[in-house]
């Protein structure tokens, strides 16, 4: 391991908004701030906004700095990666950020049925061989409706065209209709549009895929909790 990484994996247990859970501990039960993460960490009762897979937090902190009067959780696996949103949410003193390094996949041990008011999926990877690890799959929207506010608001944006499409496709099978698809949302100037300046944040990674060439594409839609929600049978 280099030095920086272990110097980052230091720092990052003196960060008062990082919170590391013990992952068995959390398949096995629940996160103490579950249900409690308005009472006990943001002390206050805004609208919460998870975005997962984060990576360095980029929409986690410059959405915190757009939208003060709502809480912004970024969560994701590496350690090394939060520690950039992590150090700026804290330099920058910002109270309506927190991230949380683990795994996805036990979102639900994190966060109490209809906590959670929107959802970001900021160029998750597109696991072009494995759907179940897609985060837009039928597996994680179940889990997403656990704990998101009924037809609270899911965005996907992404490089990846193939994932795009797969994700209007699941759609279109659950018969839930997109609120917004762009196939280049650059290109239709979506970012531009009253009240959608948050499109215009850029993550590192956009601003690589953006700079080879790659247009980056985005969707919006409702998660109703109360529908079921099926993968497409003949998905591979």
């Amino acid at each position: 391991m280099g030095k920086n990484k272990l110097a980052r994996f230091q720092e990052n247990e003196t960060f008062a908004l990082l919170f590391q859970p013990d992952f068995m501990s959390l398949l096995g039960g629940a996160h103490p701030l579950k249900g409690r993460w308005h009472s006990d960490f943001f002390h206050n009762n805004h609208p919460i906004t998870l975005e997962l897979g984060c990576g360095r937090g980029e929409y986690t902190v410059e959405m915190a700095q757009m939208f003060p009067q709502r809480n912004f959780i970024g969560i994701d696996i590496k350690g090394a990666r939060l520690w950039r949103g992590a150090k700026t949410a804290t330099e920058l003193h910002l109270p309506n950020v927190a991230f949380v390094r683990t795994k996805i996949d036990v979102v639900t041990a994190l966060f109490a049925p209809n906590e959670v008011n929107e959802i970001w999926l900021t160029f998750p990877d597109p696991q072009p061989a494995k759907w179940r690890r897609r985060l837009c799959s039928s597996l994680f929207l179940k889990r997403y409706q656990q704990i998101i506010e009924n037809n609270g608001i899911v965005h996907l944006k992404t490089d990846s065209r193939n994932l795009h499409q797969y994700a209007k496709a699941l759609l279109l099978h659950n018969h839930i209709a997109p609120l917004c698809a762009s196939n280049d949302l650059y290109m239709e100037e979506l970012h531009k549009k009253e009240n959608s300046q948050f499109l215009s944040i850029k993550t590192a990674y956009e601003k690589l895929f953006s700079a080879q060439g790659y247009a980056i594409t985005y969707l919006q839609f409702a998660l109703p909790t109360n529908k079921a929600i099926e993968e497409p049978k003949d998905d591979n």
